[in-house]
């Protein structure tokens, strides 16, 4: 007998002839989150089997893992006799107090020679005489006993716990996320990475407008949404001089709406440097006056590379409630000021009209701000481990 995990793909199973590319960038994702520990790591196209001595070691790093349906602990055995079934099974039930149960078996081996229903019924009789008081359950068991032949081993389990699901990280290729100080865009980056999208982040400062708790806020968001991916890449960029020109030289009305599109242009070039495929952000329909469809339109109109909103059809208490289920909602929600939310006027536009954009932006010389901005930006690596900013906050 053997004590491992067992890792279930779910939505993996439905990818047919990519289904080998996607279990070896699970597998790749999982080996780099288990560094420093020893362990042996086996895959079919059903399943993936873990061994190691530091097996809840092991199940807590693989919550974090995109891509895994379910993680299970259970034992592995090397024969698949239904009277060696029943006394392995015998054994497991040593000392385990069930009310309600039921026997769930599954046959990857096809030749056995008793059906499912067979074997589980056999292993349930088991049950109900090894464990006094014990009774079957089929609709809503409070104990659930898992019974699987895969050719020459069997496997018995009854702890499960649930996984990311989702897509493995890095399947989808990378995307540049453009994060603030908010609730929202950490939300959206982290159901980008659910659907196998690695990420790299973005920010805009603009000292001394906007404050180094503001960065250092960002920062340790940033590393909360690490603790998915292992690291991510934090591109920092001084807006300043674009925030201070456009002020300056843009009818109020219109602040917001330049504003964002000299941030899609520069986000766009900076995607184009690190070979990200597409633009994600953290805007939410009607939520605020540039988040109507009509200046998304507007604003959107500057860049040729997608931009993806992962909660755009969100509701603000349903991106909190995901929020708090990421730990990023405490960290959001502290009183530090982003350029979205600094020289914002009393009226905005609602719907701006791009020929109006066009006419205005003739009026600033933005390339050169842009290109200035791109080439003096800051780059950190920031990894779960990294917690230097949170002692700032």
């Amino acid at each position: 007998m053997k004590k491992l995990i067992i890792i279930k793909y779910g939505e993996l199973t439905t990818k047919k002839d990519n289904i080998k590319f996607f279990i070896k960038t699970l597998k790749k994702n999982i080996e780099s989150s288990l560094k420093g520990i020893d362990y042996n790591i086996e895959y079919d196209s059903g399943r993936m089997f873990i061994f190691s001595e530091k097996l809840e070691d092991i199940r807590e790093k693989l919550e974090n893992i995109f891509g895994i349906h379910e993680i299970v602990i259970g034992y592995e055995y090397d024969s698949i006799d239904i009277e060696d079934l029943k006394k392995n099974l015998e054994n497991l039930l040593e000392d385990k107090t069930i009310d309600t149960f039921k026997v769930r078996t599954k046959r990857s081996y096809k030749d056995y020679p008793l059906t499912s229903m067979d074997i589980s019924r056999i292993l349930g009789g088991v049950v109900l005489k090894k464990v006094p008081g014990s009774t079957v359950d089929v609709h809503n068991p409070n104990t659930m006993i898992d019974v699987e032949i895969r050719f020459d081993k069997s496997y018995i389990y009854f702890e499960g716990y649930r996984g990311l699901h989702g897509y493995p990280l890095g399947v989808q290729g990378k995307g540049l996320l453009m994060l603030s100080g908010g609730i929202d865009s950490p939300v959206a980056g982290y159901l980008a990475m659910k659907r196998g999208v690695r990420i790299e982040c973005l920010y805009f400062e603009s000292p001394p407008h906007t404050s180094e708790a503001a960065k250092n806020k960002v920062e340790t968001l940033t590393r909360i949404l690490s603790k998915y991916s292992n690291y991510i890449k934090l591109h920092v960029v001084n807006f300043t001089e674009i925030q201070e020109t456009i002020y300056k030289n843009i009818p109020h009305e219109y602040l917001i709406t330049i504003m964002r599109r000299m941030m899609y242009r520069i986000s766009e070039k900076i995607a184009r440097r690190v070979n990200a495929k597409i633009i994600i952000n953290g805007e939410s329909i009607g939520q605020v006056a540039s988040q109507t469809l009509t200046s998304m339109s507007v604003i959107n109109e500057v860049v040729d590379m997608p931009v993806i909103r992962p909660v755009a059809c969100l509701d603000k208490l349903e991106i909190i409630d995901l929020a708090k289920k990421i730990d990023t909602y405490e960290t959001s929600i502290l009183p530090y000021e982003d350029c979205c939310t600094i020289f914002v006027p009393d009226h905005p536009v609602i719907n701006p009209e791009l020929k109006k954009c066009l006419e205005y932006e003739k009026e600033i010389e933005y390339e050169d701000l842009i290109n200035r901005a791109i080439s003096e930006h800051v780059v950190y690596t920031v990894t779960p481990e990294d917690k230097k900013f949170d002692d700032i906050l």
